[in-house]
């Protein structure tokens, strides 16, 4: 589906999110914007909202009120294959691969062009970038380690050509080494100009990486700014991320 957007519309924009688990009220009002290119870190302590966020930004919940965005066409609450197709892909926590499918189908099964028809990412160049990958392309998604699932979810993700790349937990769980693997590549796509959204509990790697942050507490954004203003602000990270 080709797509244009709007000379500097955001590729999403989600205004006056509130959105609920039964009767608990999670997200109080929470904007957030991804422009063209950008990499938005999304901080806060376990249980603050930043999952709902974002799957109130894919769907997977329903705002109560607020609306989302996504360049330039309100898409809240809409099925999340129809947002999937507006150009944004979901890395979610726990990764989601298909344990019965081998490497090279779980790849292939994602593979399509960009809501303007890029074609950018196929899987050569994906298993270009996920060498590891490519040693095991016909082992099966369950006999997988954590960190070679992570790379297979984020190389999935990218088969799609998205435009926004959301990455939940982006090295949780994993061994150092890999976790440093996992950077890299974070850094490669933002170099190739996918804006993404990232959340991680390792601040210091994030802000060495994203333009953008926000921090979520009790469903409440208490920070929005630069990385450069964050980290001038050990403070405000005392505070809100308990370093």
């Amino acid at each position: 589906m080709s797509q244009t957007k709007p000379q500097g519309m955001p590729w999403i924009e989600a205004r006056g999110i509130h959105s609920f688990y039964g009767n608990s009220h999670i997200l109080h009002g929470v904007d957030l914007c991804v422009g063209a290119g950008e990499t938005i870190g999304l901080m806060g302590r376990n249980g603050m909202g930043k999952s709902t966020l974002l799957k109130s930004l894919m769907g997977l919940v329903r705002p109560r009120s607020g609306s989302v965005l996504i360049a330039g066409r309100d898409m809240t609450g809409r099925p999340t294959y129809e947002i999937a197709r507006r150009g944004i892909a979901y890395v979610p926590e726990g990764r989601g691969i298909f344990g019965n499918l081998s490497v090279l189908e779980n790849l292939q099964m994602a593979a399509r062009a960009g809501t303007r028809g890029q074609c950018d990412w196929n899987c050569e160049r994906v298993l270009q970038t996920f060498p590891r990958l490519a040693q095991r392309l016909g082992h099966g998604g369950q006999q997988l380690s954590g960190g070679e699932q992570q790379m297979l979810t984020i190389g999935r993700a990218l088969m799609t050509n998205p435009d926004v790349l959301i990455l939940d937990e982006a090295t949780e769980g994993l061994a150092p080494l890999i976790a440093h693997e996992i950077w890299r590549i974070c850094s490669l796509i933002k170099a190739s100009g996918i804006s993404s959204v990232i959340v991680d509990k390792n601040w210091r790697q994030v802000t060495q990486i994203t333009d953008r942050n926000i921090i979520l507490v009790k469903g409440q954004v208490v920070f929005a700014g630069s990385s450069a203003a964050l980290q001038a602000q050990p403070e405000r990270l005392a505070q809100y991320l308990g370093v």
